[in-house]
Order: C-alpha cells, then structure tokens, then sequence
C-alpha cells in the first residue's frame, strides 16, 4: 500500500486512467471486429461507415495516449487493407 500523499494520488490517477484506456481500447477492438464482419459480408458500403468510425476512435485513443500513434497507423493500415482485398 502507499504511504506517501503523492504515491495515494498515483493511485487514484492510475485508476481513472486505466479505466479511460479500458474504454478506448475496447471501442477500437468492437469497431474493428465490425469493420470485419461488413467486409465478410460483402458490403461494401457499411464497412466503409464502419472503417471511418474504427479510424476515429483509433485516432481518438491516439491522442488520448492510449495508443501510440505509430500504432494507431498500423491499425488502421491494415484493416484498410482489408477493405481494398474484399473490394
């Protein structure tokens, strides 16, 4: 446990960002799995919606630094990719 007041408030801090992180990612993850399930579907118009949503919120989280932005790129890069394979 802490000892310190400074340590108590890294704690807290922790624990919100964590949370907010939590919430980041995990939009990330469903829109992509969403991107996903249009693409398998065939189409092609709700995946675009879907892609542009996961783009934002990819670069949403990047900004927040959740993720790097390096990462967020790559993301993004490759579930393009798959549009452009499915198209």
């Amino acid at each position: 446990m802490a000892n310190s007041r400074s340590a108590l408030k890294r704690v807290r801090k922790t624990k919100k960002e964590t949370a907010r992180n939590r919430v980041l990612k995990t939009r990330v993850k469903l829109l992509r799995k969403e991107v996903a399930s249009a693409v398998e579907a065939g189409d092609a118009k709700k995946a675009q919606e879907a892609y542009n949503q996961f783009a934002s919120a990819a670069d949403k989280a990047a900004k927040k630094g959740t993720f790097h932005k390096n990462t967020a790129n790559r993301l993004k890069s490759r579930v393009a990719a798959m549009l452009v394979k499915a198209a």
